[in-house]
C-alpha cells in the first residue's frame, strides 16, 4: 500500500514511517518540521520507497497535492503541548482541528477514505469509571489539548458518516521509547543532567499515568488497521498497569545511580489540565490478539537510554 503520515518526522510518526518501509510499503511522509527531527528520517531515506515532502497541515493547497496518490492517511502531526496549552489557546485550533480538517479536505479532493487519527486519553478528562472505557460517560474537558483532539475525532467521524470514510482513531496514554522527546521522563532526565542532586517535580508526585512503548503502540495501530472494518474503528491503547510518577522518578535515579533531592510543588496535579489519573480499559484493543511485549518500567529505562545516546535531542529542541 502506500500511506501518507502527516508529522512523519515526529516520535510516533518517523517509528511508523520506518515499520511500514520495513514491511514493504511505500510512504509519502509530510512534516513542518516545527518539532520534528531530520535525524529521525535517516534510516527512512536509505528507501527508494520513500518520499519526504516538506509542507504544513494548514497549507490545504501543499496537502492536497502531496496527498493524491495515497491508499491511506496517519495523521500524526499535531501540538501535543498539553502543559502551556493556555498559553497559546489557538495553536491548539489551528494544529489540531483546523489541520484535521485540512487533511480530511485534501483526502475528499482526492477520493481517498482510509484514516487513522492519533487521539489521547485526555479527552476522557477527569473520568469517573477507572480502568476508562471507550464508551464512557466524557465529563467536561479539562485542557484545550483534550478538547481539540475530541474535536478532531468528531471531525473524522462526521466525515464517515457524510463522505464514506472509513476511521481508525487511536486513544494512546503516553508513549515512550526511541525518539522520545516530549513529556516526564524527557523533562527529568535533562533536569538530572544539569544538576544530579536535586530534581523538581511538578505536583505531589502521586500522580498516576499509564505508558505505552512506541513499538507496541506500533503493533496496536496496525493490527487495528488489519482487522477492524466498521465504519469508525475506536480503540484505547494502553497497558493494564499505572505508576506514580514517584515510581517513574524511583526508576530513573536508580537507572542512572543517583539519589538526589526531590522537592515538591505540591498539589494533586502538575499543571492546568493536567489528569491525575490515566488509566485505560484496552480490553477491545486485547481481544483483537494484541499482546503488549513491554512493562511500564521497562518502557521508562529503554527511555532513558536512548536519551544517554542521543544528547543532541536537547540541543535541537531549545
Amino acid at each position: 500500500m502506500r500511506f501518507f503520515i502527516t508529522g512523519c518526522a515526529g516520535f510516533i510518526g518517523s517509528n511508523l514511517t520506518d515499520r511500514l518501509l520495513r514491511d514493504g510499503h511505500e510512504v509519502v511522509g509530510y512534516d513542518n518540521f516545527s518539532t520534528g527531527q531530520q535525524r529521525f528520517l535517516e534510516i527512512a531515506h536509505h528507501s527508494t520507497r520513500f518520499k519526504l515532502v516538506h509542507g504544513d497541515t494548514l497549507n490545504l493547497d501543499s496537502l492536497t497535492s502531496a496527498i493524491q496518490d495515497a491508499d491511506f492517511v496517519f495523521h500524526l502531526a499535531a501540538n501535543a503541548d498539553v502543559r502551556f496549552g493556555t498559553e497559546h489557546p489557538r495553536k491548539d485550533l489551528e494544529q489540531n482541528i483546523i489541520a484535521t480538517f485540512n487533511v480530511l479536505e485534501a483526502m475528499r479532493a482526492n477520493d481517498i477514505r482510509l484514516i487513522a487519527f492519533a487521539s489521547t486519553g485526555s479527552v476522557y478528562g477527569e473520568p469517573q469509571i477507572f480502568p476508562t472505557m471507550e464508551d464512557a460517560p466524557f465529563p467536561v474537558q479539562t485542557s484545550l489539548y483534550g478538547a481539540s483532539k475530541l474535536a478532531g475525532e468528531g471531525l473524522i467521524q462526521a466525515y464517515c458518516e457524510g463522505f464514506g470514510f472509513q476511521g481508525y482513531i487511536f486513544r494512546f496514554v503516553s508513549i515512550l521509547g526511541e525518539r522520545y522527546t516530549h513529556g516526564h521522563v524527557f523533562d527529568f532526565y535533562k533536569s538530572l543532567c544539569a544538576n544530579p542532586h536535586e530534581l523538581h517535580v511538578l505536583g505531589n508526585g502521586h500522580q498516576r499515568k499509564s505508558y505505552l512503548h512506541i513499538e507496541d503502540c506500533l503493533d496496536a495501530m496496525l493490527l487495528a488497521v488489519e482487522k477492524a472494518h466498521d465504519k469508525v474503528n475506536l480503540f484505547n491503547l494502553g497497558l493494564d498497569e499505572y505508576c506514580e510518577v514517584n515510581d517513574s522518578i524511583g526508576w530513573i535515579t536508580q537507572h542512572l545511580g543517583l539519589a538526589p533531592k526531590v522537592i515538591y510543588a505540591g498539589g494533586e496535579r502538575g499543571w492546568i489540565g493536567d489528569n491525575p489519573f490515566i488509566y485505560l480499559d484496552c480490553a477491545k484493543i486485547r481481544a483483537m490478539g494484541w499482546q503488549p511485549k513491554l512493562t511500564i518500567k521497562e518502557s521508562v529505562i529503554k527511555t532513558v537510554e536512548f536519551l544517554q545516546n542521543n544528547k543532541w535531542v536537547y540541543e535541537e529542541r531549545k
